[in-house]
């Protein structure tokens, strides 16, 4: 399993980050459906403040940025949520130019740690 950690920013809009998690209460089903058909197995997103955490499981081998670049390429329907979401997001501060979820650095895992 690939587990991968991203981070965006909601924008500073009480009203958009409201908006965010009414959306987030009732996700539509296509795409649901298509996080499951490209390879996502498990996906939590956390909200402090404006920053949004996501913690996204993938299926052994595959790669964050192909399988979601496939997601939003999966339909229309799809297609319309994500420009949607965008519409309440900005990039975190230290996202590279170009990225949106940005890509969280692992610094430290239990499991590889000595007593």
């Amino acid at each position: 399993m690939n587990r991968y950690v991203l981070t965006v920013n909601l924008k500073d809009d009480p009203v958009a980050i409201e908006a965010y998690r009414r959306h987030h209460a009732r996700v539509w089903p296509e795409v649901v459906d298509s996080l499951r058909q490209a390879g996502v197995r498990e996906m939590d997103i956390r909200l402090l403040g404006r920053q949004l955490v996501m913690v996204v499981e993938l299926n052994e081998g595959l790669d964050v940025k192909r399988v979601f670049a496939g997601h939003r390429e999966s339909g229309s329907r799809v297609a319309e949520w994500e420009a949607l979401m965008k519409t309440f997001q900005e990039p975190a501060a230290a996202a590279r130019p170009g990225e949106w979820w940005a890509i969280m650095e692992p610094v430290f895992h239990l499991s590889n740690a000595q007593a």
